[in-house]
């Protein structure tokens, strides 16, 4: 009990240092745009008047839904594959050096630009937007993983040869643990790259998500209603990135332990040699 006490001051300063430029600017937003008259730039106080309509109606939440459900399973399919694609073409070192051009182009071409060919070919439905998520973020998912395996210490490998540890034991004990740092990193780039795709899939074409909500406001200019839309992405994303933040904390616990551990023993070692220097 008493620790807890102790932690929550830090845990309220940290809170405060996230969120004071947040508040600042939108009581900023919500003073400046008060007397505002433009069609184009609303006060504040009308798009969240908007943004409280949607919600009340159920409309807004049945679009939240659609989207989070999309996001949600896209990035799982990603993460899926791209973590066993990875450890594939990261352990074997020639399969790595013929696909690695191939890598390299496709995950040059920009995804949106291939929304309009994949809803043309699959149609509007949620198939389409989950297939544009798990495709955009296959990508930094399986090169982080790549990267991950090609990080294990040669010494760690021979010394999995020498005790003739099988493959599936050796990958779940020593590779996979050794790569997760960069295999979480790969998810959480993929959790950016989602949402962007998320939002511009679903305004090109579809029946429901925040996206086509955005759309639809636009074009029957409800501009509060697009802000409204527009400001929901924002929080989602957010929300979505605090959510992973927390659970990468309670996965790699062991790996920021032992990092404060280590650099904890760099600086007594440092102060050690400068007083024998003295």
């Amino acid at each position: 009990m008493s620790t807890i006490l102790a932690e929550a001051p830090k845990q309220l300063g940290r809170l405060l240092e996230q969120v004071w430029l947040v508040a600042v600017l939108a009581a900023a937003w919500w003073f400046l745009s008060a007397n505002s008259t433009s069609v184009y730039f609303p006060p504040l106080s009308k798009i969240m008047q908007s943004l409280v309509s949607g919600f009340t109606t159920g409309t807004m939440m049945r679009d939240v839904v659609f989207s989070l459900s999309n996001i949600l399973i896209g990035i799982a399919v990603a993460t899926v594959l791209g973590v066993a694609v990875g450890i594939l073409i990261g352990e074997l070192e020639r399969l790595r050096q013929v696909l690695d051009p191939f890598l390299q182009f496709v995950r040059s071409v920009p995804q949106s630009a291939l929304i309009p060919i994949v809803i043309g070919a699959l149609g509007i439905g949620q198939a389409p937007k989950i297939y544009m998520i798990a495709f955009a973020c296959f990508w930094p998912v399986l090169l982080n993983t790549i990267d991950g395996v090609r990080s294990i210490a040669p010494e760690v490998r021979d010394m999995a040869k020498s005790y003739r540890i099988p493959t599936t034991l050796r990958i779940r004990r020593i590779v996979l643990p050794a790569a997760l740092p960069q295999i979480v990193a790969g998810v959480r780039v993929s959790l950016a790259v989602g949402v962007v795709i998320m939002v511009v899939s679903e305004i090109f074409s579809a029946v429901a998500g925040i996206g086509h909500y955005i759309n639809m406001a636009g074009s029957s200019f409800d501009i509060s209603g697009a802000w409204a839309g527009t400001l929901l992405v924002g929080a989602l994303g957010y929300l979505l990135s605090v959510s992973f933040i927390l659970f990468e904390k309670g996965t790699l616990r062991w790996y920021f332990d032992s990092a404060a551990l280590a650099s904890h023993g760099r600086i007594k070692t440092t102060r050690s040699r400068r007083k024998a220097k003295k």
